[in-house]
């Protein structure tokens, strides 16, 4: 981008927040960002962009409308493509893994259709604070090749409730 598309930019600002596809947070707690999550996969953007949200409630809900992806056979973390073609990852905690689905259960199945809100997998809060090497949960997209801008939210979130993310394709 030049100069003069930078300033075009700055005085037209293209990225009405009407055209912005919303993601809504798919679990309660506080953001955090991304380069903040103790695993360099992450940290540094490696599965796509995004941030994380350390979790204050017991389930995963589906942070758009769209369709369940994969949902990992541990239960801790699954994949959605939204109905606008967007695709997010959305990883409980760090080696959660090798818990091997303990503190986790599934609700969703790979492949359903799911509205904002739906419930995907519940997990025990208390159980995986104790047992898990962090409870932050990355939140990204990972067809990040297709997303012009992205806009972060910050501070405290209600599941289903609060945008945490504004995508421009």
């Amino acid at each position: 981008m030049g100069l003069f598309d930078k300033l075009k930019k700055m005085v037209s600002d293209d990225t009405n927040v009407a055209d912005a596809i919303e993601v809504f947070a798919p679990l309660s707690g506080e953001i955090v960002p991304l380069e903040e999550v103790p695993d360099v996969v992450f940290a540094e953007k490696i599965v796509g962009d995004g941030l994380a949200i350390k979790p204050s409630g017991n389930k995963m809900v589906a942070p758009c409308d769209g369709t369940i992806g994969k949902i990992f056979e541990t239960n801790h973390a699954f994949s959605i493509e939204s109905d606008s073609g967007l695709e997010m990852f959305v990883h409980f905690g760090i080696d959660t893994v090798e818990l091997k689905g303990e503190g986790f259960t599934r609700i969703a199945q790979e492949g359903q259709q799911v509205k904002k809100g739906d419930t995907v997998l519940e997990f025990d809060l208390a159980l995986l604070e104790q047992k898990a090497k962090s409870t932050l949960t990355p939140v990204v997209i990972s067809n990040m090749d297709e997303v012009k801008e992205l806009e972060k939210e910050s501070g405290i979130v209600n599941a289903a409730d609060d945008v945490i993310l504004r995508v421009w394709k």
